[in-house]
């Protein structure tokens, strides 16, 4: 009787347990292996971790953007990966239907997606900062620090009015989360990348170094928009620099004046006192008055051989110029634009 009470016993205990670990492996499998961010969704979302985030943090992100059902399988699988005390900023990329293990697998291993930072058509710092600024983790001021900080800036072999030429107008792959001093770095990398052998090469050549290169190309790219022209201008402005003759830049006065409004430069301008204005001073401004882009930097280092001196934009308004080679035909080509700007009451 005893006996069978014990097997009778023992046959519930094995039930019960058996009944237990399905139970318990059931769930385990549920909680790692089932759907559980944006399941009923058809297209991927992003998520931004920021730095120093807790994982409280993540877990209130995941759910308050519904992209998880289910806070308690998520959190028992972060706990056994151990993803609690290893949680990385950044921007991530999550699937629909995708489960626990494979989530926290990327959260953990910070598997992020890079962001795309494109910066041209800059004119001075503050537009730079915010262009470069406008889709990190980082703010427009905390890299507006750094462009106006001498000391940092020196180290990269620049000053206060050299620095824009350290930045190459293109698309860069980066973390969100990247921060100033490191995208610093990159742009850094990325400029050495641009100015190779061959092209310091040219510059030298030409009896300028990097940085003055920039500056002229700058001046260059305010003068035309028209890439295929920019070659000439080089020329010219070249050709005045050989023979010490004041580059006479409109746009230097209007970046010297600091308003970018300035559709007609008149002569109060030429007797603003900077060292910007190239109608007072010869050779190049202290730096550039712009961020030059790539096809402007080539124009200088390709620039096209001629003996132009002059050029004043055509009377059609197309966007190109009249090159002369003597005054009194410069002075033929500028009454022609100044007739057609007054007969458009641009003044």
């Amino acid at each position: 009787m005893l006996g069978d009470k014990k097997t009778k016993f023992l046959l519930i205990f094995i039930v019960t347990f058996s009944v237990l670990l399905t139970s318990l492996s059931f769930y385990f499998y549920q909680a790692f292996f089932s759907p559980n961010a944006l399941v009923d969704k058809e297209q991927g979302r992003t998520i931004k971790i920021p730095s120093n985030a807790t994982f409280q943090m993540v877990v209130d992100t995941l759910y308050q953007n519904d992209i998880i059902n289910d806070v308690v399988s998520f959190s028992f699988v972060s706990k056994m990966m151990k993803y609690q005390e290893a949680v990385r900023p950044g921007l991530y990329t999550i699937s629909p239907k995708t489960n626990n293990i494979n989530l926290v697998r990327m959260l953990r291993s910070g598997q992020q997606t890079p962001v795309m930072v494109t910066f041209n058509n800059v004119r001075i710092k503050e537009e730079l900062a915010e262009k470069i600024s406008r889709n990190l983790e980082i703010s427009e001021q905390q890299f507006m620090d750094l462009l106006t900080d001498s000391v940092y800036i020196r180290k990269f072999g620049f000053e206060e009015e050299t620095i824009m030429s350290m930045f190459i107008p293109n698309t860069y792959e980066v973390w969100w989360n990247t921060s100033a001093e490191k995208l610093f770095d990159r742009l850094y990398n990325e400029y050495n990348k641009f100015w190779t052998e061959e092209r310091k090469n040219k510059a030298s050549q030409l009896g300028l170094n990097q940085t003055e290169v920039s500056t002229l190309a700058s001046i260059v790219q305010a003068e035309t928009q028209m890439a295929d022209e920019r070659p000439r201008v080089a020329g010219v402005y070249l050709n005045r620099l050989k023979i010490n003759m004041p580059l006479q830049a409109d746009p230097t006065l209007v970046f010297a004046v600091g308003d970018f409004g300035i559709k007609r430069v008149l002569n109060v301008h030429k007797e603003v006192d900077s060292p910007y204005n190239t109608y007072k001073y010869t050779g190049l401004p202290p730096g550039p008055i712009n961020l030059p882009e790539i096809s402007a930097l080539e124009a200088v280092l390709n620039y096209e051989d001629h003996t132009y001196l002059y050029f004043c934009a055509k009377d059609d308004f197309s966007g190109y110029h009249a090159f002369a080679t003597s005054f009194n035909e410069h002075l033929s080509n500028a009454r022609k634009y100044q007739s057609a700007l007054n007969r458009s009451k641009i003044y």
